[in-house]
């Protein structure tokens, strides 16, 4: 349910403050972005996310009664192709870490500026980066290691990593690090295009959504160490 290049993703707020909701829906609408449905909390989010079947879902991550990070399980669950952008008052939230590795895209602030906003929408479906790589490492460096059960990668984390090729590892490695698709370029003296084959690859062996998810795996599988080089 990726949406069309240059096409316009349908979009749910979910956020139990009524302020937030209008003046997200404002921002969108303004852009020529379809908001089909507001929620003003989890259990809210789940059945609208159902019912109007959006392709991206902006998520509150603390709201009363079901919070943002079970009605994150529960949409994706239910629709794997949609996207949830979670969002919160400040980046080094432990429980945008915890909805990464639920399968969230990535994460905004609330004072998210307008212009900002509608590109990230936007920008959910291709794959992309919804926030700066060095933004998710510092997020996942500070989290993963309190956060991971002690001892040697699953053995599913092996078995997931066994279809990579070895420059497949490599470049997921370095996406671990934080590396831009340009950067990956120079580092591995390939092409930008080559790059993005390896990364599109990637994404489809291990069932990833983007490179938010990418990045967490590749510390989740003990590829890359929290403070690591």
């Amino acid at each position: 349910m990726d949406v069309p290049a240059g096409g316009s993703p349908r979009v749910l707020i979910a956020d139990d403050q009524e302020l937030v909701r209008v003046g997200f829906r404002l921002i969108l609408t303004a852009r020529g972005i379809d908001v089909a449905g507001e929620a003003a909390d989890g259990e809210q989010a789940v059945a609208r996310a159902r019912s109007l079947r959006p392709d991206v879902v902006l998520m509150d991550i603390r709201m009363p009664g079901m919070d943002g990070l079970e009605a994150t399980r529960q949409v994706l669950a239910h629709d794997p192709h949609c996207r949830v952008i979670m969002l919160t008052t400040f980046d080094l939230d432990r429980y945008v870490y915890a909805a990464l590795t639920l399968g969230a895209s990535g994460f905004l602030l609330k004072d998210v500026t307008p212009e900002h906003l509608a590109a990230a929408v936007r920008l959910v479906g291709t794959g992309d980066a919804l926030l700066a790589p060095s933004i998710t490492r510092r997020l996942v460096e500070r989290f993963a290691a309190a956060d991971r059960v002690p001892g040697p990668p699953s053995q599913a984390a092996h078995t997931d990593l066994a279809a990579l090729t070895p420059r497949e590892l490599e470049v997921l490695t370095l996406m671990g690090k934080g590396l831009s698709n340009a950067e990956l370029a120079y580092a591995l003296t390939l092409s930008e295009a080559t790059v993005k084959t390896h990364v599109a690859r990637i994404f489809t062996k291990l069932a990833l959504r983007d490179r938010a998810q990418a990045v967490v795996i590749a510390y989740e599988t003990g590829l890359v160490t929290p403070g690591g080089e």
